[in-house]
């Protein structure tokens, strides 16, 4: 109970975090127009996936800001580093992550083998 509370309720953290976010929104900005629109494109698709505080997430995001940034610098395009499906490059990073598709899953499998098992 305590990791929720360190998680959700932990002003200090929460603050910290915020100004860490704020910092990569910053690098987001200063990418070519077309990375800047995919990564809000996958930052929106992650989202709907993200469960509890979603830091694991951030944390995707974060390299994803890097790698986009080593690719702009080498002057490729952002389809070059992502791929044109770039819903299955997304869904393979957020392979990582704790998904709500994921505490689903658990929760079926969970019931049945409650009733199931007794």
């Amino acid at each position: 109970m305590s990791d929720f509370f360190d998680s959700y309720f932990n002003i200090r953290k929460i603050l910290q975090q915020k100004r860490e976010y704020k910092k990569q929104i910053a690098r987001v900005q200063a990418l070519p127009r077309d990375y800047q629109y995919v990564f809000k494109k996958m930052q929106e698709r992650m989202w709907m996936s993200a469960t509890g505080a979603g830091w694991d997430i951030l944390e995707i995001q974060y390299g994803l800001i890097d790698l986009f940034e080593a690719g702009a610098a080498e002057g490729k395009g952002v389809l070059e580093m992502t791929g044109e499906d770039v819903a299955a490059f997304c869904d393979e990073l957020l392979r990582s992550a704790k998904t709500n598709t994921e505490n689903q899953r658990e929760a079926f499998n969970r019931d049945i083998l409650k009733k199931v098992n007794r």
